[in-house]
């Protein structure tokens, strides 16, 4: 099988991420729970792991560092903490425009025919009520990659709070917390992290309140659920074997560059797209030109339902892609698309993968 699904979520970890979780199924206790050695052990390896992802997005206080199942919990927290006017855009996962559509009260910046948001139109969609603007990092759909940089400046002049979905971004691209108030990321894409791992980062200017209070380990006679991040806004048993797997996927990152990482994979998704872009039936989407993107390259092939390429795909050839809206509906709308075929690539995959799938896309196409 040949995998290109890895914005989905990485099937290939490093050794080091499943020896990491084997590990800590043999040894950990539960954090917080106990003086004992298994509880020490696991309280501690949290510690590292809030120390490492700290180091990774530039981000002073790693107890500013919090844990959560997954991105869509923490962009779900970070959301619910906005009791203003809210700007988003069309490029954006449902996991954050679910929770926007609830709060009711947002403005929707549309992108253009390339799936690019203009931080002109951001600017001018901000009202004097609007208290954040939340983004994505990187579309999961055409993967363009959006100057947070330039938009937390931006957020940062205008004193309204910056939310950032880096689901697509952390482990690939360099983040830096300066100007952004809360940085939701997920532990099982390009961090190499197990599934079922993720978290929130805080920015000194922003607190929201927890969607969840229960057991923390300490003040069990109070009333309340603790106020002093991390434990405000983590209740009740951490996912400690997870995150095992998730620190050791950061650190694997961290020794092996980040823009190695991430220019290996690059190089695969545009040699994939440069191939394929005059191939006649071969529509691609978005800003292929762009110096800076995510290893990610939808389309469709004339004929075809989205669905229909996936399954030939496999079946035929052993190619694992995604087909279909891929969660993010608005930029499917903004392109006149009722869904595409996906196709993201690892600094694990190979050139020979590459061009398998550039000549299956060719075969399909001709047909």
């Amino acid at each position: 099988m040949i995998y290109l699904d890895n914005a989905a979520t990485t099937l290939t970890k490093p050794d080091c991420v499943k020896k990491a979780v084997l590990r800590a199924m043999d040894t950990f206790g539960n954090a917080s729970r106990g003086a004992h050695t298994p509880a020490l052990d696991a309280l501690r390896m949290l510690m590292e792991a809030r120390i490492a992802l700290a180091s990774l997005f530039g981000l002073s206080d790693p107890m500013r560092v919090v844990f959560t199942p997954n991105a869509t919990v923490a962009l779900n927290i970070a959301i619910s903490g906005i009791k203003g006017h809210i700007v988003t855009t069309a490029a954006e996962h449902n996991s954050v425009l679910r929770p926007i559509y609830r709060h009711e009260n947002y403005t929707i910046v549309p992108c253009d025919s390339l799936g690019c948001i203009s931080i002109d139109a951001i600017s001018s969609a901000i009202r004097p009520d609007t208290e954040a603007v939340v983004h994505t990092h990187a579309s999961n759909v055409t993967g363009n990659v959006f100057d947070i940089q330039s938009i937390g400046e931006l957020c940062t002049a205008r004193g309204v709070h910056f939310i950032v979905d880096a689901s697509q971004s952390a482990g690939l691209l360099p983040i830096d917390m300066k100007n952004i108030s809360a940085l939701c990321f997920t532990g099982h894409k390009s961090l190499f992290g197990p599934q079922g791992t993720g978290g929130l980062c805080l920015g000194t200017n922003y607190m929201p309140q927890s969607l969840y209070v229960g057991g923390s380990g300490h003040h069990s006679f109070d009333y309340k659920h603790p106020q002093e991040l991390p434990d405000a806004l983590e209740a009740g048993t951490q996912n400690a074997h997870g995150i095992a797997g998730l620190l050791a996927g950061v650190q694997y990152l961290q020794s092996a560059g980040l823009s190695t990482i991430h220019n290996q994979a690059d190089t695969l998704a545009r040699l994939f797209a440069h191939s394929l872009e005059d191939t006649p039936g071969v529509t691609l989407y978005g800003d292929l030109a762009a110096p800076l993107r995510a290893p990610i390259v939808s389309l469709n092939i004339e004929g075809y339902d989205s669905a229909q390429v996936a399954f030939q795909l496999f079946e035929k050839y052993g190619i694992a892609v995604r087909a279909g809206a891929h969660c993010a509906p608005l930029i499917h709308n903004g392109l006149s698309l009722s869904g595409s075929v996906r196709f993201s690539f690892s600094h694990f995959n190979t050139r020979e993968e590459t061009q398998f799938a550039i000549d299956a896309v060719r075969t399909l196409a001709n047909r």
